[in-house]
């Protein structure tokens, strides 16, 4: 059983210089974590594997993952995965939770997630001036009509809502808290920004209504179980309790200086979890 996972988001280890890895492995290993947890934006689509296992060799405990906008850049969604997949067929330490049924960590407590897509479902994508580098460096929407791209976010929003809803749906009555790594925040009022919630412009790209419907929907019909959401994408911390039993934390990040955003200890009574900024 893990009795402490250690969370990080967005590392973007491509952008790190070898003493800023090594002190980020170091502050990992200090931690002594039985398992390492990360959501998303690892590394871009050439580098991610790589990237996966160096540090899966460093810290020497499973790292349980799911990959962010970044990680496909440079390829395409369905081909990234597919490499990852395969990647974690071939090194037992590598679990990608996209890929992944819920995972058992200690008895009644599981952790089961999905990478998520900013979806265009909440905000107004139609008049916001922002696009993001994903248009031009994911093969998907660089190689499709712009006119196409809004019901391209909906439909990978929507098709993570419908893996998460699978897993939702396989856990045993005996479950009591579920740990869900995603990496985009699935609520307005999870998407920070300084210490702020995010605005129509920003949240077309930032946040993952489907994938938050689905959480609503879970959480209602199992009133009796904890839902704890850990993600990140948006760079900046804060929690949001969205019902009296789901809670999300979004977590911070610095391109080329990678920190631990928390620890999670598992106990009898469930995950409790800590953040640099608690």
């Amino acid at each position: 059983m893990h009795q402490r996972l250690v969370w990080v988001t967005d590392p973007h280890l491509n952008h790190v210089a070898l003493p800023a890895w090594q002190r980020w492995i170091d502050a990992v290993c200090s931690r002594k974590p039985g398992a390492l947890l990360i959501t998303g934006d690892i590394s871009e689509a050439d580098d991610v594997v790589f990237q996966l296992r160096r540090v899966a060799e460093a810290v020497e405990v499973p790292i349980h993952f799911i990959l962010g906008n970044h990680d496909f850049y440079r390829s395409s969604i369905a081909k990234t995965r597919g490499q990852v997949i395969d990647a974690c067929r071939e090194d037992p330490r590598l679990h990608y939770l996209t890929d992944c049924r819920p995972i058992e960590l200690a008895d009644g407590m599981f952790l089961a997630g999905d990478d998520g897509w900013g979806d265009a479902t909440i905000g107004d994508y139609e008049h916001t001036p922002i696009r993001l580098n994903d248009f031009a460096l994911i093969e998907d929407f660089s190689l499709s009509d712009p006119a196409n791209w809004k019901a391209m976010l909906t439909e990978q929003g929507a098709a993570s809502a419908e893996r998460l809803t699978e897993k939702l749906h396989s856990l045993p009555s005996r479950a009591k808290h579920l740990l869900i790594p995603t990496h985009v925040p699935p609520f307005r009022e999870s998407c920070w920004y300084e210490g702020k919630t995010t605005d129509d412009d920003w949240a077309p790209f930032f946040v993952c209504g489907c994938v938050g419907e689905a959480l609503i929907a879970a959480a209602k019909s199992r009133p009796d179980v904890k839902f704890t959401v850990l993600c990140g994408h948006t760079h900046h911390q804060g929690v949001a309790e969205i019902r009296d039993n789901l809670i999300v934390y979004t977590g911070a990040a610095q391109y080329g200086s990678p920190e631990v955003e928390g620890t999670v200890e598992i106990s009898a009574d469930g995950f409790e979890i800590s953040t640099s900024a608690s």
